[in-house]
């Protein structure tokens, strides 16, 4: 039977820019549509840096009939231009300087938390890898921060991250330490090696890692590579072991995002998964 929360209309979105793409509303709406939140609604905004203060400022200007804000979920260029903002953030948010989901408190608080990390976690656990002797992490953004935040937690040996510069390089090791993780950086023209790894993990944006497609070993680890759209990336495409992709991400963190925004647990991923498949089945045709 529906929680009596479900009975209360509540307002929820992503943030983002470009957003345009985004799955989150058909994953969200999926999750409400199976848990009885009939008076929930998900949307998105195009919102960038210099825009976030003032739209969480008018946030009470676009309630309405609509309901009270249950939280937001952000993606790039929000994820850490957010934190000032907010009134306070969770362990695993710090702990990578990222937030992707915020939850409005009963009190009006701003709460920020990160659901990339144990999303990204859960969906390398749900294909039986739960630890690691080594890895390769290609790229050097925030989503590569996540991973090694996640690696953390899983990896038994030593990081390797391909990087296109010395300081992305730094950074990158920066991180390792921070999150108690050994990393080592290699130049990206050497990518090619980090394929040999038992699992890679490539967080770069589409195109990035063509060219490595021709240079896959005959018998490869798991790739993990974030992208969903387009997919498959040239490099899952030529793949010759298992594949994660970024639709999985996408789903368990998500998941992790609809629980903490709606309070119920668990949420349902099969049909989260499913709602995201059939949109992106739809794109494609």
């Amino acid at each position: 039977m529906p929680s009596t929360l479900s009975q209360e209309a509540r307002r929820a979105a992503v943030l983002g820019s470009p957003v345009a793409h985004s799955l989150s509303p058909v994953l969200h709406r999926a999750a409400y549509a199976e848990l009885g939140l009939d008076g929930w609604t998900y949307d998105r905004y195009e919102v960038d840096e210099k825009g976030l203060a003032d739209f969480l400022a008018g946030l009470g200007e676009r309630e309405g009939p609509a309901g009270r804000w249950a939280g937001l979920s952000l993606t790039m260029p929000l994820k850490r231009a957010v934190i000032p903002l907010l009134d306070e953030i969770s362990g695993t948010a710090a702990s990578v300087e990222a937030v992707n989901t915020v939850v409005f408190t009963e009190d009006g608080r701003r709460t920020g938390d990160n659901t990339d990390i144990p999303g990204m976690i859960a969906a390398l656990e749900e294909r039986g890898i739960h630890t690691v002797e080594s890895a390769t992490v290609l790229g050097a953004g925030a989503t590569a921060s996540s991973a090694l935040a996640a690696l953390a937690r899983i990896c038994e040996g030593e990081v390797t991250a391909y990087v296109r510069s010395e300081e992305r390089g730094r950074q990158m090791r920066g991180w390792g330490e921070r999150l108690g993780v050994a990393v080592r950086t290699a130049d990206w023209t050497r990518a090619a090696e980090g394929l040999r790894a038992p699992l890679v993990v490539s967080t770069t944006p589409a195109g990035a890692t063509d060219g490595l497609a021709q240079a896959v070993p005959a018998s490869g680890g798991t790739l993990f590579d974030v992208l969903y759209d387009p997919w498959p990336t040239a490099l899952a495409h030529s793949w010759n072991g298992a594949v994660i992709g970024g639709l999985d991400l996408l789903v368990h963190q998500a998941v992790l995002q609809v629980e903490l925004m709606t309070g119920h647990q668990p949420a349902p991923l099969a049909a989260m998964r499913a709602a995201g498949e059939a949109e992106l089945r739809a794109r494609a045709g």
